[in-house]
Order: structure tokens, then C-alpha cells, then sequence
């Protein structure tokens, strides 16, 4: 089955901090998302706005408290952060924030999740950034909780890192789950945990890039005897200014093998909502 196909990204709130409009201009455009026929909508999970969406005197929402106010005003997306840097947050509170989430939105929560790479915010923030290796770890060990804690009994974990003890999650999620979503195109650990733990991944880069790491997850649910198609593979694109050639884009995917794609957008272009979702529509039908 696969988790979905239309999925639209709203990586930058604008550059204005001008209060509640900055949410209302979000609502807005995921309401749009909606109505265009986007059946994923994902916010960034970060402390501060990268270079790319304007910089850190843009604004940038926590995540989980935002994505739990969009449910309370969206009926059939399904809401995730894309994606949820390890290094942010202990895994057991993760696990309990996308829960909430899930219940919050009768049951379109997706637990999306990396390794991280922002090292600037962790800077600015105080948080600990080890290095690529150890982050690798984390997200491991993170995965199992997070997979353990959506179940219906208490989760007993014990890693390097972190550790969960008979612990309860309750209310449970609504499904008796919650799906994966793991990003990256890492080939020998990041693709290896997609295939092991993950319900979806997300890759970036052109089509043949595409198809090549679709490949080598494929190698490692070989390895794991698991089926790939079990496992959702969308890619991760930006949109350009002309839309034949984001059309063009979509369908190279769609042919390198992918099951869907999340759009690249920004609260500030509303008015395009409705021709992103119907190019989507046409590469991605179902």
C-alpha cells in the first residue's frame, strides 16, 4: 500500500514575522494543499530557517506544536515534520509528540526522520551535534524506540544512547501503528534503516540518481528478506519557476521508479497550490 503520492512540503513560512498572520498564511496554503488534491502535507523540522528559506530572522515554527494545530483544521492529509533531525529530540518524546499527533488528526500521522545536518542551529540552539557516525547510531536506536512505543504494549529498549524501560504510550495510536517515513540518500547505513524500519523514504537528486538509490534499497530488503514494495519511495523536488519543466521532472521520477513526490513550496505562493497539486495529479494519479 503505498502511504501516499502527492505530498507538499512548506519549507519556508516567509521572511516577515508579522505574528498570527504567519500562521494564517500557512492554514491557508494547506487548506489549498487540500483542496488541490495533496494527500501529504509537511512542515521543516528545525529551531531556525536556513539560508535557502531566508535566513534566521525568518520565522520558523516548532514543528510538532504547529503540525497538531494544522490537524485540528485539516480532514484527509496525512502530517508529518520532513523530517525530524535525531538529534533534537530524546526518541521517547518523539514518539509521544507524533502519537498525540495522531490521535489529534484521527489518524494521518507519519513519523518522518534523519539523521540531521544543520549544524549551525544546533550551534545557535545548544544542542550536541556528534558526528555523522554517531548520528547514525542514534537513528537507529531511535527508530526501534519510536517503532516499539507505537505499539500497544510498553517498549523496553537499551542502547548506546537511549534506553526506554516498560514504558507505556498511551493513548496508543489509532491505526495500533504509525508509519515511517526515514530521508536520506546514504547508501550503506540510511537506506539499510529504511529498509529495515521504514514504511516510506525520501530521496533527492535527478532521475538517475533516483533510480540508483531505489536500487540499492532494494539490495538491502534483499538482504533483510523483505519485500521493497512494502516500502513507499518518494523524491524530494524543488519546484522551478516553469512548471512544464517541473511536470517534466515528475514524470522522470515516476519513471526511475518512484511511487510519489513532496513538492517544495512556500507559504508565500498560495495561489499556485492549485497547479502544483493538478501536475502531481497527472504523474501521480490514485
Amino acid at each position: 500500500m503505498v502511504l501516499f503520492r502527492r505530498g507538499i512540503h512548506f519549507g519556508s513560512y516567509g521572511s516577515v514575522d508579522d505574528g498570527t498572520a504567519v500562521f494564517d498564511r500557512l492554514l491557508q496554503a494547506v487548506e489549498a494543499a487540500e483542496q488541490a488534491g495533496f494527500d501529504a502535507v509537511s512542515v521543516p523540522d528545525h529551531l531556525q530557517q536556513n539560508a535557502v528559506g531566508g535566513g534566521p530572522a525568518s520565522p520558523m515554527f516548532e514543528a510538532y506544536t504547529v503540525l497538531g494545530a494544522l490537524a485540528m483544521r485539516t480532514t484527509s492529509a496525512r502530517l508529518l515534520a520532513l523530517v525530524s533531525p535525531v538529534t533534537l529530540r530524546n526518541p521517547a518524546l518523539l514518539a509521544k509528540a507524533v502519537t498525540t499527533l495522531d490521535v489529534l488528526s484521527g489518524g494521518r500521522a507519519v513519523l518522518g526522520i534523519g539523521a540531521g545536518w544543520d549544524v549551525s542551529e544546533h550551534e545557535a540552539y545548544g544542542f550536541e551535534f556528534p558526528s555523522v557516525g554517531e548520528r547514525m547510531d542514534r537513528l537507529g536506536e531511535a527508530l526501534q524506540i519510536c517503532r516499539a512505543l507505537f505499539g500497544t504494549e510498553p517498549a523496553s529498549v537499551t542502547g548506546a544512547h537511549y534506553a526506554v524501560r516498560v514504558a507505556p504510550n498511551s493513548p496508543h495510536p489509532l491505526a495500533g501503528s504509525i508509519p515511517v517515513l526515514v530521508a536520506g540518500g546514504g547508501e550503506r547505513r540510511t537506506l539499510a534503516l529504511a529498509a529495515r524500519y521504514g514504511d516510506a523514504c525520501n530521496v533527492a537528486g535527478d532521475a538517475a540518481t533516483v533510480r540508483h538509490k531505489f536500487d540499492v534499497l532494494e539490495r538491502h530488503c534483499e538482504r533483510l528478506d523483505r519485500d521493497p514494495a512494502e516500502i513507499t519511495k518518494t523524491v524530494f523536488v524543488p519546484v522551478p519557476d516553469d512548471l512544464r519543466e517541473f511536470a517534466a521532472r515528475l514524470q522522470a521520477h515516476a519513471d526511475a521508479g518512484a511511487d510519489g513526490a513532496v513538492a517544495l513550496w512556500s507559504t508565500e505562493k498560495t495561489e499556485k497550490v492549485p497547479a502544483l497539486g493538478q501536475i502531481l495529479a497527472d504523474v501521480f494519479p490514485g
